[in-house]
């Protein structure tokens, strides 16, 4: 079984910074590709990051904005946020694949409860 606990979600101001992060059960995340999806309402599941070992890959609406790492001891990631902008606030979920790079909500086999990210004007 694994289980996937995100935290560090909240309030922020419009320009300001949030750091999310994901402790996961069982393996190593460097076993495996750790990615970063957020759903505002209305709206589909939106990939944001992904994190496998040293591959990192970014939705071009974060690059240069969000940076993601990992502590392979705690087995937990991060998804550090700069810059918020209100149409960042979403649900931000990470999740588990088994594949090295995949964008697609649909391949990721765990997913964490969720935390809610809301940036101000």
């Amino acid at each position: 079984q694994v289980q996937l606990v995100e935290s560090g979600g909240g309030l922020v101001q419009a320009g300001g910074s949030l750091r999310l992060s994901c402790a996961a059960s069982g393996r190593t995340f460097s076993s495996y590709t750790m990615g970063w999806f957020r759903q505002a309402p209305g709206k589909e599941r939106e990939f944001v990051g992904a994190i496998r070992g040293v591959y990192i890959y970014y939705a071009d609406s974060v690059k240069g904005r969000f940076t993601i790492s990992g502590d392979n001891a705690k087995n937990t990631v991060y998804l550090q946020m700069n810059s918020l902008k209100p149409e960042d606030t979403a649900v931000y979920y990470c999740a588990r694949t088994t594949y090295v790079r995949a964008v697609d909500p649909g391949s990721y086999d765990y997913w964490g409860q969720g935390t809610q990210v809301t940036v101000s004007s």
